[in-house]
């Protein structure tokens, strides 16, 4: 069974670890990354998620998104869940997130990575993504008008394609 890290308001882990799937007390919070990987046609990286997912099964979703395991920092986070999840080796000790939204019971930190890779050659994590595919903005808004995209705000994943111009995005 995985464990997560339970934070203070302020980030500070408390000391309280719990197991994955354990409802959040009031004031308690979690650690959460999503990747956004882009190419140098500024299309998206994007995956499909597998259809016995409990949480949006079939629907799209930005390069990737993971909880952080007990004793990991979010960019170590970052970097397991890239290669679990896509086959990607890439070393996050120097990369901090881009941007963080806070939710309602957690922390989550966005990484923007410009790379060239080829989508037919990533190795897919079975049991979390189906497929993977470049995708322009355009693309991505057909994609949420079509109810196959996972139900964030659409105007913020939209704007990850703007954001991907920020200062500091690594470029690989």
């Amino acid at each position: 069974m995985e464990q997560f890290d339970v934070y203070d308001i302020n980030r500070v882990k408390t000391g309280v670890i719990k197991d994955k799937g354990t409802p959040l007390k009031d004031g308690e919070f979690r650690q959460v990354i999503h990747i956004c990987i882009f190419n140098s046609k500024g299309e998206m990286l994007i995956q499909q998620r597998q259809s016995f997912k409990k949480a949006w099964p079939n629907l799209w979703d930005i390069t990737l998104g993971g909880c952080g395991i007990a004793g990991e920092t979010s960019s170590q986070t970052a970097q397991r869940e890239l290669f679990e999840e896509l086959g990607i080796m890439l070393d996050f000790t120097k990369i901090r997130p881009h941007l963080t939204i806070n939710f309602e019971n957690g922390f989550d930190d966005y990484y923007f990575i410009n790379l060239d890779l080829d989508a037919e050659k990533l190795k897919l994590q079975q049991e979390e993504v189906q497929a993977a595919r470049w995708a322009t903005k355009q693309d991505v808004q057909n994609l949420i008008d079509q109810n196959k995209f996972i139900p964030y705000v659409p105007s913020f994943v939209l704007s990850l394609f703007d954001l991907k111009k920020m200062y500091g995005v690594i470029y690989k």
